[in-house]
């Protein structure tokens, strides 16, 4: 890693820290080094062989025990996600790794389908995009979400999108045939309003006038929407939930949540290095912040506060939060819905 923290336009990270499971580290000597063209590290696409596409778990935290990802890695290349080291388990950096090898998983509509028809698939609402988004740039081209929802839609299984891009209204078609059975609830990510902190910040994602729009589309087709403020930096996008909030009420959303900054492993020397190449000056106020509320700690993995924090300053943000709410008549965020509807599909026809 260079002493000068540099950051590279279009990506988040701009290096490779260790993966934690890695004996050996490759570190760059800037005296020996030759140098290198980094400034447009190219993203490449790999097959993810995986056989099955329901993954579940336990948590209090996330409203959902069970969620699909069809993606692995994220090229929206947020430097806060909480996602980067599931990429350590594949052997690569939760850095530019994350962002830049994208494993896609191309028969997950066919592993859907074949679960969903498993008499062990008792209905229930499934998250997409519950780690990495799955309407990232790439999803344009190959439309696995897309058609991932076609076979929730032909099985009437209710389902959760987050996602923070504009591309979710292109699926609309399919999301109305979903609300006509309460079977879909999508939630826009809207981390800021100031489009210069969203281009260093999240470098690939929908600017926030297209989400905002997004919200817009959504709601006007009859489709739930609601915001998501998230992640909530301390003295950075902070002083933004109330307009935020405004905003995204004006366009039409009718629930929202919060999370604030989570940090885990890798994820806190990035952020640091982030912090240093674009906001130097805030850099010792922001993480002073963070470790109040995490307990003299970058992260506190401890459930039913990792994604609030504790302490005075993490009740602060949590009542600037729920007044702004109530301002606007919010309800509080839930992927509660109908599974009334649901129904096991044999042929291999749909409804699209």
């Amino acid at each position: 890693m260079s002493a000068e923290p540099t950051p590279i336009k279009g990506r988040g990270a701009s290096w490779n820290p260790q993966n934690r499971f890695e004996r050996l580290e490759y570190v760059e000597d800037d005296e020996h080094t030759v140098e290198r063209d980094d400034s447009l590290p190219k993203t490449i696409y790999l097959r993810d062989p995986s056989r099955t596409i329901i993954s579940t778990n336990d948590s209090p935290d996330v409203g959902f025990e069970a969620s699909i990802n069809p993606y692995r890695g994220c090229e929206h290349g947020c430097i806060y996600c909480f996602a980067r080291p599931t990429h350590e388990y594949l052997g690569m950096s939760a850095g530019l790794d994350f962002e830049t090898k994208i494993l896609v998983k191309e028969d997950a509509p066919e592993l859907l389908r074949e679960e969903l028809n498993s008499p062990k698939w008792e209905p229930k609402t499934i998250m997409i995009s519950g780690v990495t988004d799955c309407y990232q740039p790439v999803e344009r081209k190959l439309k696995i979400t897309r058609r991932c929802l076609e076979v929730l839609a032909d099985f009437r299984n209710p389902v959760g999108i987050i996602t923070k891009n504009h591309l979710v209204t292109r699926d609309i078609d399919v999301l109305q045939e979903l609300a006509r059975h309460d079977c879909i609830r999508v939630s826009v990510s809207i981390t800021t309003l100031d489009l210069d902190l969203h281009h260093k910040m999240e470098p690939r994602t929908s600017v926030p006038e297209l989400r905002l729009d997004a919200v817009r589309k959504l709601a006007e087709a009859g489709i739930p929407v609601g915001v998501m403020v998230a992640p909530i930096v301390p003295a950075l996008n902070e002083p933004e939930i109330p307009n935020i909030l405004a905003a995204a009420k004006k366009a039409g959303a009718t629930s929202a949540g919060f999370v604030v900054l989570r940090l885990p492993w890798a994820v806190a020397p990035l952020f640091e290095r982030w912090l240093e190449e674009h906001f130097p000056d805030r850099k010792d106020k922001v993480l002073n912040r963070v470790r109040d509320l995490r307990g003299g700690k970058l992260y506190d993995a401890k459930w039913g506060v990792r994604g609030r924090g504790e302490g005075i300053f993490a009740e602060q943000i949590a009542a600037l939060f729920e007044v702004s709410a109530r301002r606007h008549g919010f309800e509080p965020k839930s992927y509660s819905m109908s599974t009334s509807a649901f129904r096991r599909r044999r042929a291999q026809a749909t409804l699209f």
